[in-house]
């Protein structure tokens, strides 16, 4: 029998992201939260390499939210598929969501997270990393992917938990991660916030 003080207490987040499969994630491991959808230019910066620029879009997102929520802890993470060190992020339609699955059709790619979270006027940063391999896939299976996948509000054009699932032979790393949110680096940063300002979990 496990002794009260041995439970961990997970505090209520404010979720600085729109994504449903953020949401699902956190809902899926029992966290509270509410969301607070941030508004923020997503361009990348001159020069800015993929890692760095996840983990700045998700600091802007999370501490654009943190002023209205002075007190709680922020969440705020972005997603984005590299291959050949190019940045893949959302298609604007669906013959760029075809382009991507023909890049990534028969190769390995990178899905990286970046996690931000708030709490008292600091900020925590980390980085979590996947690499995924797509089998090669006929232009009748891309074809079927773009039709059916629902590619527009997926990073590279996919979700690795829906139709992709058909085609996707290896994952090294963090599953959820390249579902959209590592939730065990924000348990891990969220836990060091929470200690740093003593309500330890």
């Amino acid at each position: 029998m496990l002794n009260a003080n041995s439970m961990i207490n997970l505090p209520k987040l404010v979720l600085a992201s729109g994504s449903p499969r953020r949401s699902e994630i956190l809902q899926s491991v029992g966290w509270e939260f509410v969301k607070d959808v941030p508004d923020i230019d997503e361009s990348e910066a001159p020069g800015e390499s993929p890692d760095d620029y996840v983990r700045r879009l998700a600091k802007e997102k999370a501490e654009a939210i943190a002023v209205r929520h002075d007190g709680e802890i922020v969440l705020g993470a972005d997603t984005t598929v590299v291959i050949d060190k190019q940045i893949m992020g959302k298609p604007l339609d669906l013959a760029a969501a075809k382009r991507m699955l023909t890049m990534l059709s028969g190769k390995w790619h990178e899905v990286l997270t970046g996690v931000a979270v708030v709490n008292y006027g600091e900020t925590r940063v980390g980085l979590q990393t996947t690499r995924v391999k797509f089998a090669e896939m006929s232009d009748a299976e891309i074809d079927f992917l773009v039709e059916n996948g629902d590619p527009l509000d997926k990073a590279g054009a996919y979700a690795v938990q829906a139709q992709a699932a058909l085609f996707i032979e290896k994952i090294e790393g963090d599953y959820w991660n390249v579902v959209g949110l590592p939730v065990s680096l924000v348990y891990a940063l969220v836990q060091t916030a929470a200690k740093k300002n003593g309500s330890l979990m």
